[in-house]
């Protein structure tokens, strides 16, 4: 059996990595728990430190620039670990910036780095960096197309290690819609709805001055909120960035169609709120935000969406399977959602696009596309862009099947119960 280390944050550390995490191991473990024995190296700081889980094995205080030479004697030392998993976003490591580079340059065992940010057009520091991660490590990951071509163009990076596999998404067992807007208190409302850690980029203003218009043309609208403010927000700022949300909401008149969900939800409770979803949106004004999680997992559960132009959502939503909107552009956000509320053929055929697209994303698939990664890279090969040569038609081209006689797996209930926490 193979040792791999994962070094990342990790539950109960509430961030979108960690949950990403989280899911991305249980299902490598779920379908190839006999080949791979995957440990957590946790990373904290030192304003964010949390009780470890028994799949932490080693901790990495990126505050800290000892501990990242202590790790990687730890870990080049250890002859049960064969390879060595790093989640990257410049944010988790921005501290020691040097030893974080040092000590993928140190370390002996095989790195897969995979890289949840892609920054185009980068200043000559950023090229360095970014150079020195990828002429380090084995393979790289990215989640999109658009990140993977930006790696080529602009930081002129080797294509055969680059592998492309998409962000992972829940098979979702499906309820009825009417009977879950009765469960939640939600019945005869036309319900919008957006989740995740709360922050200024998620740029929920946008909404609020969307509202007004939609409400006068779907005086039913109620528009959900769901999710605390992001931990990192909430030590530097507090509750400024919720405390102006409802603030302005007042200032609009908004107060029976805005319903704030200020809590962690578990897995099936935040399935069910996005199930009972006329339309999803997706507000984010960050246009450097590669890939998101709750987009994803919208679209699994065959929300219509209506998003701003990332690059994850341009690729997803390219054949009018959602509708794409300026950043920060209100007037356009609340024509698109009357358009969409007045069409209930066009939301139908919407959901019925995007689910055929989070098929092939299931979690299960994605640790399909990693156990084919693990071999290459152990053996001394390159990554290409997996997915089953079946879904060529998807926005994810696939040149290679994986590795073994693998099944496509069909929607049905995962099964999956644990706590989410989605940046």
């Amino acid at each position: 059996m193979r040792k791999i280390i994962c070094i990342t944050t990790y539950p109960p550390r509430e961030c979108g990595i960690a949950t990403f995490a989280q899911d991305l191991i249980r299902a490598i473990l779920s379908k190839f728990g006999e080949s791979y024995s995957i440990k957590i190296c946790a990373v904290e700081s030192d304003t964010e430190k949390q009780t470890c889980t028994e799949d932490v094995e080693y901790v990495l205080d990126t505050s800290d620039i000892s501990a990242y030479a202590t790790l990687t004697r730890q870990l080049n030392e250890n002859s049960e670990v064969k390879m060595v998993l790093v989640q990257h976003e410049f944010g988790l490591y921005a501290a020691q910036e040097e030893a974080f580079l040092q000590m993928l340059q140190q370390l002996l065992k095989p790195v897969i780095l995979v890289f949840h940010t892609v920054l185009a057009q980068p200043s000559p520091a950023l090229y360095r960096s970014v150079g020195r991660m990828m002429a380090t490590c084995a393979n790289l990951v990215v989640m999109t197309q658009n990140s993977r071509e930006i790696l080529l163009r602009d930081y002129q990076a080797d294509g055969d290690k680059i592998t492309v596999i998409p962000h992972g998404t829940h098979l979702v067992s499906f309820r009825d819609k009417s009977k879950l807007k009765d469960f939640y208190q939600l019945s005869g409302r036309r319900v919008l709805s957006t989740f995740g850690l709360l922050s200024p980029g998620k740029s929920i203003e946008t909404t609020l001055d969307a509202l007004p218009a939609i409400v006068k043309t779907n005086p039913s609208v109620i528009f959900l909120i769901i999710g605390k403010t992001h931990p990192g927000v909430l030590k530097v700022e507090g509750e400024k960035y919720r405390n102006l949300l409802e603030a302005k909401i007042k200032e609009l008149h908004l107060e029976e169609h805005v319903l704030f969900i200020n809590q962690y939800l578990e897995l099936p409770v935040l399935l069910e709120y996005l199930q009972l979803t006329d339309v999803y949106l997706f507000t984010s004004s960050d246009p450097n935000q590669a890939v998101s999680g709750t987009f994803v997992y919208a679209l699994s559960c065959g929300c219509p969406i209506i998003a701003t132009p990332i690059p994850h959502a341009l690729e997803l939503l390219s054949d009018d399977s959602g509708i794409i909107f300026d950043f920060k552009n209100s007037e356009q956000l609340s024509e698109a959602a009357n358009h969409l509320l007045a069409d209930e053929k066009l939301r139908t055929q919407m959901k019925l696009v995007g689910l055929q697209k989070t098929a092939a994303t299931a979690w299960e698939n994605v640790a399909i596309a990693y156990a084919s990664l693990f071999q290459k890279t152990g053996r001394g090969g390159r990554g290409t862009d997996l997915l089953s040569a079946s879904h060529r038609h998807l926005p994810y081209p696939a040149h290679e099947p994986p590795v073994g006689n693998y099944p496509v797996f069909e929607r049905k209930s995962s099964g999956q119960f644990h706590r989410l926490y989605i940046g």
